[in-house]
């Protein structure tokens, strides 16, 4: 198969999934325009204001994508090669991602855009809806983690191919660079400069920062040797202690606005480069479409197909961290009920293809293994090289690669840890300036310790913080992707309607998922019993145990339920809340 041909199948099922699947499921629930929104019945100008879909796609795209359907699928592509890798993210966008994003958005809508787990309070009880509330706090916590060690990584070591090289500490200084333009962005608005001239001000500056970046490096590894990724790691949990409790209109507005343009820019003249390079001979397959990862039963230092390909990648085939996002803005600016189809079901399509664009970085490797941030630039600055005609230095383009790479993490570092915020005042009831505060530092504890324990090993080789947790960050994310299904479940059930396609992504997911879990626990006990067992594992161990139980639980809680009488709920009118 030729890289144009895999470019090509891919769009062309995406695409008929979105004409056909999309169609029948519109039908299924019954989506009708006569319905008035959240966003016009609460409609506040702050929250809750409707938009059209053409407008509310990209927004919602940029929130639910960040830097997850790059790092999975790379990584998935490297242990198990990219042929499973492919027909996970083609079956699980489709049929599962695309499902679950679609009904939590539709669910949300229709109890006055209330988030998942008010709908589990409400179908369920108000214990499981607690305990949803604390897998959600997790699950986002672990994201943190993961992501804030693959940036510190990236700006700390130099990634380096045959033809440019890219010095992290240059990549870090144009990330802050980045930054400081999106603050400068967002106070010029605030001021009354308009989106159309603040863009065509500021997109421009962005590719000044890339090229400033190699000459005022900031090299924290050379100020503080064998510390530097460790301190990078406190800078960026600190970053987001600041952008939680930021205006939204100073930093993360201006900022995703930017990086939204930075992922539209990727997408289209990344799949043209492959077009272009393809057809003359310059881009072709070289990995192996599988690798010797056995399918079921791992050895040492070998994981298996399954269950592990299908938690390393998440965004890009199933996320739970999309539920969130579904029911926690975008339900509030849907405009038309028919609207969640393109916004949901295609932006989750239109991930999956954002993801083959990733493994196609994995593709064209004849050795496919590597860091992430490296292999995605690559292959990126290789695509573009071809979609510019080569007519732009391979060092500027490799750059910006990787700069996007670092804008994606920072797209999902500020989303997470707001919604972590958001989540625990939740819990906890706090409210005011003082709760801001208080749930922000509590929030980032976990991380900031996890960060601070040593080093783990695997095979003599020391292993990156983010490797460590990045299946235990899978397992929770798309445990969360399960009982957010669960909960769609137990509601169309009560409302009459079909349910067979969310219970079947429950019990795919679920069983993937604690699947995984056991084998982490498993794979401690090894530790243990070898005598010697790193902090590191310790934690990833007993944290995996938590989510085993907050799943379980939960999932009980839900058959106690299913086991009753079907009783009419009225969903939640405006005037109730």
């Amino acid at each position: 198969m030729s890289l144009i041909i895999f470019v090509v199948i891919s769009a062309l099922i995406f695409f008929s999934a979105y004409i056909f699947m999309g169609a029948w499921i519109t039908k299924w629930m019954g989506l009708k325009d006569d319905n008035t929104t959240p966003a016009f019945t609460r409609r506040d100008g702050l929250d809750f204001e409707p938009i059209g879909w053409k407008a509310l796609l990209p927004q919602h795209f940029s929130a639910i994508s960040a830097a997850g359907p790059i790092v999975g699928p790379i990584l998935a592509g490297t242990l198990f090669g990219w042929g499973p890798t492919w027909l996970w993210i083609i079956f699980g966008s489709i049929f599962i991602g695309g499902i679950h994003d679609f009904t939590t958005l539709v669910a949300s809508v229709r109890h006055s855009a209330r988030s998942v787990a008010e709908i589990v309070k409400q179908y369920i009880n108000q214990r499981a809806y607690k305990l949803f509330l604390i897998f959600i706090w997790l699950t986002l916590i672990y994201v943190i983690i993961a992501f804030a060690d693959v940036t510190a990584g990236a700006f700390v070591q130099t990634a380096s191919t045959e033809d440019a090289t890219a010095p992290g500490p240059a990549v870090a200084t144009s990330s802050i660079l980045y930054l400081l333009l999106a603050v400068f962005m967002g106070l010029s608005m605030r001021s009354g400069l308009k989106s159309g001239p603040a863009k065509a001000i500021f997109l421009p500056l962005v590719l000044v920062a890339i090229l400033a970046g190699p000459f005022m490096s900031l090299d924290l590894e050379k100020i503080f040797p064998g510390h530097g990724q460790k301190l990078w790691n406190y800078l960026l949990l600190a970053y987001c202690f600041i952008a939680s409790i930021t205006p939204v209109w100073l930093l993360l507005q201006p900022r995703g606005e930017l990086g939204g343009y930075f992922l539209y820019f990727i997408m289209i003249l990344g799949f043209a480069g492959i077009l272009i390079g393809g057809l003359s001979g310059g881009i072709a397959i070289n990995a192996p479409a599988f690798s010797n990862a056995p399918l079921f039963f791992g050895t040492e230092g070998v994981r298996p197909i399954f269950p592990i390909l299908f938690i390393t990648v998440a965004c890009g085939a199933c996320s739970g961290f999309h539920s969130v996002v579904s029911s926690g803005t975008t339900s509030k600016q849907l405009s038309r009920e028919s609207d969640a189809r393109p916004v949901a079901y295609g932006g989750m399509l239109l991930e999956g293809l954002f993801a083959c664009l990733s493994l196609a970085a994995v593709m064209i490797l004849v050795e496919p293994k590597g860091k992430p941030d490296v292999i995605y630039a690559n292959g990126i600055s290789n695509f573009l090289n071809f979609a510019f005609l080569k007519t732009v230095p391979t060092q500027t383009l490799y750059q910006f690669a990787l700069l996007c790479f670092a804008t994606f993490i920072f797209d999902t570092l500020d989303a997470c840890t707001r919604l972590a915020r958001y989540i625990l005042m939740e819990l906890t009831g706090w409210t005011g300036r003082r709760g801001i505060i208080w749930a922000t530092v509590i929030t980032l504890v976990l991380p900031v310790l996890v960060v601070s324990l040593p080093s783990a090993t695997l095979n003599g080789k020391e292993m990156p913080l983010w490797r460590v947790f990045w299946n235990l960050f899978g397992s929770s994310n798309q445990l969360l992707a399960a009982l957010a299904l669960l909960a769609v479940a137990v509601w169309l059930r009560h409302i009459g309607k079909h349910y067979a396609l969310p219970l079947f992504g429950f019990f795919f997911m679920c069983v993937m998922t604690l699947w995984s879990l056991i084998l982490t626990g498993f794979d401690y006990y090894k530790k243990v019993s070898s005598g010697s067992v790193a902090a590191l594992y310790s934690v990833e161990a007993g944290v995996a145990a938590i989510l085993m139980v907050l799943a379980v639980w939960l999932a009980a809680e839900a058959f106690v339920i299913w086991k009753k009488p079907i009783e009419k709920i009225e969903p939640l009118m405006d005037t109730e809340l």
